[in-house]
């Protein structure tokens, strides 16, 4: 799982559908979440937070241009990569965070993705899952 530290910026719902703001550094990341307001109740402007979502639903691009619908991008440094046979692991440098993604050694191929290569990592908002900070001495500003 990749997991960054921030602080709830901001939040805003309709029904049982909240869409939060959070700032990770000077980075905002968006989550999508569904759920009561009684399961949420501790989701407050101003509360820290641990942004967490799967390698698998991490996304690269290379030279991307134009615009997307993606929430949350991130410019990452690709530190290492190990391909299998059907899937590689791409480890990657965003601000102090590591950052994993696992995509089809096909798609690391035709990028030419390797070491020191900048990317763009992207997760859709309704792939990002809020918890409860575990780390109180977190950086965030």
């Amino acid at each position: 799982m990749n997991k960054l530290n921030g602080i709830i910026a901001n939040i805003q719902q309709a029904g049982s559908i909240m869409l939060v703001d959070i700032k990770v550094n000077s980075h905002l990341f968006s989550a999508m979440l569904i759920a009561s307001d009684e399961e949420n109740s501790w989701l407050k402007t101003g509360n820290r937070v641990d942004v967490v979502f799967k390698e698998t639903e991490v996304s690269l691009a290379k030279g991307l241009s134009g615009q997307i619908c993606l929430r949350n991008r991130m410019l990452c440094t690709v530190k290492d990569v190990t391909k299998g046979e059907l899937l590689s692991k791409v480890t990657m440098d965003f601000m102090e965070y590591t950052i994993v993604s696992v995509i089809t050694t096909r798609s690391v191929e035709a990028l030419t993705i390797q070491p020191s290569d900048e990317v763009e990592a992207m997760v859709k908002a309704n792939e990002v899952t809020l918890m409860r900070t575990t780390n109180l001495n977190a950086k965030t500003q």
